[in-house]
């Protein structure tokens, strides 16, 4: 009977999960393909001797062969470590510049998987990011380190947190829609 009574709202999820997941692209880890990261998309090569299991030079990812040959959840872990520790100088600088401009203190930046969300807050002032942000282009980051900003002074969705962010960021709704259409396609 619950079933029955949430079905109209099933039906839209569902249809909802599916046009919001249209967009996700299934990578292979083999020289040519592209990966992105700040909303760029760079060629990648195997290589044989690299000290670093991945790095990004002369306008290509170059990854150790090693890496793929041992399977894609070592290749997927490259990929997770470079954005990871790129997202972190990153992250750190956009929030120390938004901060003072929503007017809050934040307490420490982690860049870490959170699965389906983009980053999460404590009111303690501790902020997460997903690594997978770093795909996104600079303003998409800017707008989710915004998000969580005000996300310490409002901790809903309400009327007040949308006024908080538009006042730092007019183009929010652009920026929104933008991660809403094209966030799926932002993994590895």
């Amino acid at each position: 009977q619950l079933i029955e009574q949430k079905r109209y709202w099933i039906y839209q999820s569902l249809a909802e999960w599916k046009d919001l997941n249209s967009t996700r692209v299934l990578r292979e880890f083999r020289s040519g393909e592209g990966f992105l990261y700040l909303g760029s998309s760079y060629r990648l090569s195997l290589v044989q001797d690299q000290e670093e299991p991945l790095v990004l030079k002369n306008g290509r990812f170059s990854l150790r062969r090693s890496f793929v040959e041992k399977g894609e959840h070592e290749a997927k872990r490259a990929f997770q470590s470079f954005y990871s520790s790129r997202g972190l100088e990153r992250f750190e600088r956009r929030t120390r510049h938004f901060a003072p401009l929503v007017g809050v203190k934040v307490r420490s930046v982690v860049v870490k998987d959170l699965g389906y969300r983009w980053a999460s807050c404590s009111p303690d002032g501790s902020i997460r990011f997903h690594w997978r942000a770093m795909m996104a282009p600079p303003k998409i980051i800017d707008y989710v380190v915004l998000h969580e900003l005000c996300h310490l002074h409002h901790r809903d969705h309400n009327d007040a947190f949308w006024n908080e962010v538009d006042k730092v960021m007019p183009d929010y709704q652009e920026r929104k829609t933008w991660l809403r259409n094209n966030g799926a396609a932002l993994d590895v």
